[in-house]
């Protein structure tokens, strides 16, 4: 679907890049000065949905620069994130001297979208030409990840929320044993530490993934890079098999070749398609507080 629509004009940003003839991000601006105002905007976007969605999945990046009736995914993860209304949370609160490594949000849980962010499918497309082998074995016999829940949360740390919520529950409103079926839904297995931790499993869990609409392209739709070695997870083949260090920092390499970025402006609203662009956060210096929704 070409760019056409009257409730908008496409606009410019620094850092765009142009991936398989497609813009990322596309950046969408009223299409008259008078046209910029939060009603202007809502009545754009309920009146042109489909459109909208369509240029969502068609740039995987869309940039509103100068509501919806998707359905609520409710966030589970260890991000210290603060709730601020319904759907909408903080971004990341950890300390900002720290570097978030480019991931699909929540790409762990079987229920599955700032800047930087990176194709999905370019990565998988570089990593296939360089260790076909590896993808393939890596592919057939899937990835097993395990990361560690802290018993209280600790905002030193980007991933610091305790395993309450982490799993976005409290222990006293549910029974152990139908907090563990909660937890198991969502495909994990849990392991109490001594220390109070929880040690999840989660696996097998594939390397790729191919999704509707999206030209039939290899998402590398996992976290193998963001977890493989680190102080509180791993990654690993789910047969117990380690990983090849040097394919893993190849592909953080590529990953970080394939960037893109741009600076934000008071006021922009970004959308992505999380299941087709990574997405990290560079160090930055206060104050930055930056809202987050998603949504199916």
């Amino acid at each position: 679907m070409e760019f056409s629509s009257k409730a908008f004009k496409e606009g410019k940003c620094q850092g765009q890049k142009v991936v398989h003839g497609e813009i990322m991000p596309l950046v969408l601006q009223p299409p008259e000065p008078n046209k910029g105002d939060l009603e202007s905007l809502l009545f754009a976007l309920k009146e042109n949905k489909d459109w909208f969605e369509q240029m969502i999945i068609n740039n995987s990046a869309v940039l509103l620069r100068e509501i919806f009736g998707w359905e609520d995914i409710h966030y589970v993860g260890p991000a210290p994130r603060t709730h601020v209304y319904k759907r909408v949370w903080t971004a990341n609160e950890g300390p900002l001297s720290e570097f978030i490594y480019y991931h699909h949000e929540m790409v762990l849980i079987k229920e599955c979208g700032e800047i930087p962010f990176v194709p999905s499918f370019r990565v998988t497309e570089r990593m296939l030409e360089e260790f076909p082998e590896a993808v393939e074995e890596i592919e057939e016999k899937g990835l097993k990840y395990t990361f560690t829940a802290l018993s209280k949360n600790d905002t030193s740390s980007v991933r610091g929320r305790g395993w309450e919520d982490t799993f976005g529950t409290c222990i006293k409103k549910l029974s152990l044993s139908s907090f563990v079926m909660m937890v198991n839904a969502l495909g994990m297995d849990l392991e109490w530490q001594p220390n109070g931790a929880v040690q999840a499993t989660l696996g097998p869990r594939s390397l790729t993934k191919v999704f509707d609409g999206r030209k039939g392209r290899r998402m590398l739709f996992n976290t193998v890079v963001g977890m493989h070695g680190k102080e509180h997870s791993s990654a690993m083949m789910a047969d117990g098999t380690k990983l090849l260090e040097h394919v893993v920092k190849r592909c953080e390499e590529i990953i970080e070749e394939e960037s893109i970025q741009f600076k934000w402006e008071k006021g922009d609203v970004l959308f992505f398609d999380n299941m087709a662009l990574l997405h990290g956060r560079r160090p930055s210096l206060p104050p930055r507080r930056v809202p987050v929704a998603t949504t199916k």
